[in-house]
């Protein structure tokens, strides 16, 4: 039995890309050259920080989730992934917990826009 504390995020220095788990049946890998910004917004006890890349728009809704664009800002970060709930109560105190991860097509984003100018 593994005594390791789950975790929803990875660093690693040498990452070239992102890869996130969006579920047990879906991946994805999103180069770190094509990152373009992040922004974090706090309400009530949640954050939202969302990820723009070239291509894709990551919004990742949770806890503590600044660590998380600490390590995005040094281009480091290497996972994303979402925990089940019942294993949320053993990530310590502080750490970052992801309660749910959105990807988006920027094309599907530019298309929305141009329909809400309608």
């Amino acid at each position: 039995m593994s005594t390791k504390t789950p975790e929803c995020w990875a660093s690693d220095p040498n990452a070239e890309a992102l890869r996130i788990e969006i579920s047990t049946e879906r991946s994805m890998l999103l180069p770190h050259d094509q990152f373009m910004f992040a922004e974090l917004t706090s309400g009530g006890d949640e954050q939202n920080l969302k990820l723009v890349f070239a291509t894709h728009e990551v919004m990742i809704r949770g806890h503590y989730l600044r660590r998380i664009e600490t390590v995005m800002q040094r281009m480091e970060l290497s996972l994303l992934t979402k925990l089940p709930s019942n294993q949320r109560s053993l990530i310590a105190e502080g750490q970052p917990i992801i309660l749910e991860i959105v990807v988006t097509e920027v094309k599907d984003l530019e298309k929305r826009a141009k329909d809400d100018q309608k």
